[in-house]
């Protein structure tokens, strides 16, 4: 069978496919905004849903961050195609004062907030958003543009875990295109955001840039298999960090937080970051700690055992990083939680 072009609709076949993993799940929330990707979500789930004997309960759920006026109206929108589908629909509302800088990070995070409630509060198992695979090179490039390292670069899952809800993306492998080709021809109408190509932004920006791209070889479709094979080689050297873990720990009875300082010296330098990452956000109280800084990080440890090994010299490391103390003392890195800002300042322990 020929692989279907980037115009060509989304056949009910395809869409039973494109869903075949979720179809135990209890209940699930469609994220539907109004734009084509959630609508041609909230059409195509509801086309697998009937073709079910027995399938999860759908939910769409629309949220309005009050940053345009056309949102009530775009949400009524999705109101009237979910009732023609039979799907039950509600339109949450980010409140309260939005920030001057970093407004769509700040969106997104609401957005995600509202959509986990609303799973919680109808026993949905599982949120599908209509990410495609245009989203997912955007976001390669955006996180190669910040200088993310080979996990970042993995871009987008398929399925990951959002606070004990499972984010799901049934569309990371299709095109765009192809989802506004079946709106076009199921003739359903769908709103575009002016937000989407608003140079103020990022991602309208580095959006602007993926034709030339496109023209260099860097399509949607190569970046998006980047992320991939990012994401599998991500997997190997988390499996190949476990087993340095464990192996650390049954060095001399050694305990959580600690590491042997030869044996760890002596371990790849990726993997080395990504124990000094684990045990740090384990021990730190001030939010996952950042790539950049970790990489620091182990190069003044490194400085510290070459310096030891100077005539008279002696391993003198103290340092905190988001909430964690990490030292070494005794041939040995310890890692734990730092006393917070307020108490250092206030002298107390």
């Amino acid at each position: 069978m020929s692989k279907p072009n980037d115009s060509q609709v989304i056949t009910a076949a395809e869409a039973r496919a494109l869903f075949a993993d979720w179809k135990a799940a209890p209940a699930v929330v469609l994220a539907v905004s109004g734009g084509p990707d959630s609508m041609a979500l909230m059409w195509l789930a509801a086309r697998w849903r009937r073709a079910l004997t027995k399938g999860p309960r759908l939910l769409a759920i629309t949220v309005d961050h009050g940053l345009r006026k056309e949102a009530a109206r775009e949400a009524r929108a999705v109101k009237q195609l979910a009732g023609a589908l039979d799907i039950e629909h509600r339109t949450l509302r980010w409140r309260g004062e939005k920030p001057t800088t970093g407004l769509p990070s700040a969106a997104r995070d609401a957005r995600y907030r509202l959509l986990l409630r609303a799973a919680s509060n109808h026993g949905a198992s599982h949120i599908f958003t209509a990410h495609t695979r245009d989203d997912q090179a955007e976001t390669v490039i955006m996180r190669l543009s910040r200088g993310s390292g080979i996990a970042g670069l993995a871009a987008m899952a398929r399925q990951s875990d959002r606070g004990g809800v499972i984010l799901a993306r049934p569309f990371l492998d299709v095109p765009k295109s192809r989802l506004v080709a079946t709106l076009a021809k199921a003739g359903i109408a769908f709103a575009d955001d002016p937000t989407n190509h608003d140079p103020r932004f990022t991602r309208p920006r580095l959006r602007a840039l993926m034709p030339a791209l496109a023209a260099e070889g860097a399509d949607a479709r190569g970046l998006a298999r980047l992320a991939s094979r990012l994401a599998r080689a991500n997997t190997a050297l988390e499996v190949m960090t476990d087993g340095a873990e464990r192996y650390l720990a049954s060095i001399n009875g050694a305990t959580s937080g600690s590491f042997d300082l030869a044996a760890f010296s002596a371990l790849a330098d990726e993997i080395r970051v990504r124990l000094l990452m684990r045990a740090i956000d384990r021990a730190g109280h001030e939010g996952p700690a950042e790539l950049g800084k970790v990489e620091t990080l182990l190069q003044a440890m490194d400085r510290a055992v070459v310096a030891k090994k100077k005539p008279g010299g002696g391993i003198q490391l103290k340092q905190t990083l988001a909430g964690a103390l990490i030292s070494i003392r005794n041939n040995s890195i310890h890692i734990g939680p730092a006393p917070r800002r307020g108490r250092r300042m206030a002298g107390l322990p």
